[in-house]
């Protein structure tokens, strides 16, 4: 059953109970809370008021400023204890997850319509029970894998994430978003319920239990506030895109819902959420970011003119933390050019390139076999270094490309092997919330998860970063990894003998014990202003734990092919089957110099 707490009634524990295995109609919410625009005085129109109601209680029964509630509030967190009826050992504990959340964006509806708001779903299990249910209350019964997801062999899955769609739709729509926080080894049905928090601007935060690191400071840093004592945060916004008539808008990937408006500047071709130019966003966070994809068209018999000006404008409409309703315009004016002229390459944005095409990869292979778009990425890859290489027909040697997309084949390699196209090793859960950051992410976060930087550090100088790669790997240096998700500090085999040693401790290794530290004071800093707060590890060569680092590694040297290079002995061979970056590159050459898009 879930529970919705009267904190407006001080003289005892007051609270409205829903039963767990039905599904509420959201008159059926507001009738039973007695909130909502055919309530009156917190009572249904038309029925005998109560008491209370002569005092003007309707929705702050359940909605008061923490210093009307903060006892009472207290109180009853206080008071919340585990469920006391006993679970066989055969059996999972009976949740209904979808109806708590169902109640609360019914409340937050009928009480604040089109006014910002943030609901915050805090879940240490997969729903057993009524609507969003994940998984049955059996062990015996496994919980859903993407093999089941994508035969569509599971039950449950299409009947819970439609659920929670419907909930997003509404929640987003009443200007709210939804947040979850998920606190379990096991999955707990972030899959099902992606909905809720990407198309409402909610955030995501994946832990092992509500009692680590990573839950506490990400759930704190939701509330720190600017300069003026407001909250970091947007609330019910609204993203509307305008264009000159030689450009048309194609669709936006991120966080959002389509407001389904149509104009003349909505074209043809689909990326994302398209056949729109608005979207509305439950909440906006400071690093909040949108892709929104164009294309330039041309009208029958009028070629475009060199020296005109496209022209582009972003208005977002959003209510402040402090309560005000503001409006933001950006607006950007580029020349156009003709398709050969030498301005269009030297404009090419290597790193914004990349998270676009990644977030167009992760949105495509929700709804397409991971195969497909790994050769739809491929084909992509192939004529932009046939168009804009430099080299000779039919000779791989003369290949080169400009600085500015030198990098991009390096991003599109370790894309192809991230976590975002790749789901062996990682639950659905763990999926879910990898591509959630990334279509929410800036430009320098969303790269940072596509290709991890490494920086080490030894005796032979300050720190510096070095290749992602296995020959990288050296017993006498210390590595720090950051992807994102993962801030790792990996210790080679000398130096973690002499750790354990105790080397550090003696006044006479005292540049030995610097060394220890200034990847952990790095790593302080990387973890300042990151959300969510990133998985902290530290380990040692060859423990189990290297293996986050072994597994973001270019595999230039494996059980099989040895060193390539001028390398020598360095490095550490990496066990896997997966092609490592020359190969790419010696086959993406191949296929550029000869005009092949295969």
């Amino acid at each position: 059953m879930a529970l919705v707490h009267e904190l407006g009634y001080h003289e005892c524990h007051k609270s409205y109970v829903f039963r767990g295995s039905k599904e509420y109609t959201p008159k059926a919410i507001q009738e039973m809370l007695g909130v909502g625009s055919g309530i009156k005085g917190g009572v249904a129109a038309g029925q005998p008021q109560m008491p209370y109601a002569q005092k003007g209680y309707g929705a702050e029964r359940f909605l008061l400023p923490v210093e009307q509630c903060e006892f009472t509030l207290t109180s009853i967190l206080e008071q919340l204890t585990r469920d006391p009826w006993p679970v066989p050992n055969d059996r999972r504990p009976l949740r209904c997850t979808g109806v708590a959340v169902s109640v609360a964006v019914g409340l937050m509806e009928a009480a604040y319509p089109n006014s910002g708001g943030r609901i915050m779903v805090f879940t240490g299990g997969a729903a057993t029970q009524g609507p969003g249910m994940v998984v049955g209350p059996e062990l015996k019964e496994a919980i859903r894998s993407h093999k089941d997801i994508e035969k569509e062999s599971d039950r449950y899955y299409r009947k819970s994430s439609k659920f929670y769609e419907t909930l997003a739709k509404r929640a987003v729509v009443a200007g709210h978003g939804v947040d979850i926080f998920a606190g379990c080894l096991d999955q707990v049905g972030l899959s099902e319920m992606k909905k809720l928090t990407n198309q409402t601007g909610g955030v995501m935060v994946l832990a092992d239990s509500f009692n680590t690191t990573i839950f506490k400071q990400s759930f704190q840093k939701i509330f720190e506030k600017d300069e003026y004592d407001s909250l970091k945060t947007g609330f019910n916004a609204t993203l509307e895109v305008q264009t000159t008539k030689e450009l048309k808008v194609c669709g936006m990937i991120g966080s959002g819902l389509s407001l389904e408006k149509k104009t003349a500047i909505v074209s043809d071709t689909e990326i994302g959420m398209g056949n729109t130019t608005a979207w509305k966003i439950g909440l906006l966070s400071p690093t909040t970011t949108a892709a929104v994809y164009f294309e330039v068209v041309n009208e029958k018999g009028q070629a475009l003119q060199p020296g005109n000006r496209g022209i582009v404008q972003f208005v977002t409409y959003y209510q402040h933390g402090s309560g005000q309703h503001r409006m933001r315009v950006t607006t950007i004016a580029r020349y156009w050019a003709e398709g050969s002229s030498p301005e269009i390459p030297a404009m090419f944005d290597q790193e914004a390139a990349a998270v676009l095409m990644a977030r167009i990869a992760a949105f495509k292979v929700e709804f397409d076999d991971a195969p497909d778009v790994l050769r739809w990425l491929d084909r992509t890859l192939i004529r932009l270094c046939t168009r804009f290489g430099d080299y000779l027909r039919e000779d791989p040697a003369s290949f080169r490309l400009a600085p500015n997309f030198s990098i991009y084949p390096q991003f599109m390699y370790h894309l192809r092997r991230s976590q975002f196209l790749q789901v062996f090793n990682n639950s659905p859960d763990e999926t879910t919330y990898y591509r959630h950051c990334l279509e929410r992410e800036d430009t320098n976060n969303s790269l940072i998860m596509i290709q991890p930087t490494l920086t080490a550090y030894d005796f032979t100088g300050p720190s510096r970063p070095v290749l992602l790669d296995s020959v990288s790997i050296r017993p006498d240096a210390i590595l720090l990894l950051d992807t994102f998700f993962h801030i790792l500090i990996w210790h080679g085999e000398t130096i973690a003998e002499w750790r354990k040693a105790g080397y550090q401790d003696k006044p006479e290794y005292a540049g030995f014990k610097t060394l220890l530290e200034a990847p952990q004071a790095d790593a302080q800093d990387l973890l300042v202003d990151r959300f969510p707060v990133p998985r902290y590890v530290m380990c040692d060569q060859h423990g189990s734990q290297a293996r986050f680092l072994m597994s973001k590694l270019n595999p230039s040297i494996t059980h099989t092919s040895g060193t390539y290079s001028n390398y020598g002995a360095s490095g550490e061979a990496v066990l896997t089957d997966d092609v490592n970056m020359q190969v790419f590159m010696e086959h993406l050459k191949k296929l550029a110099v000869a005009g092949t898009q295969s």
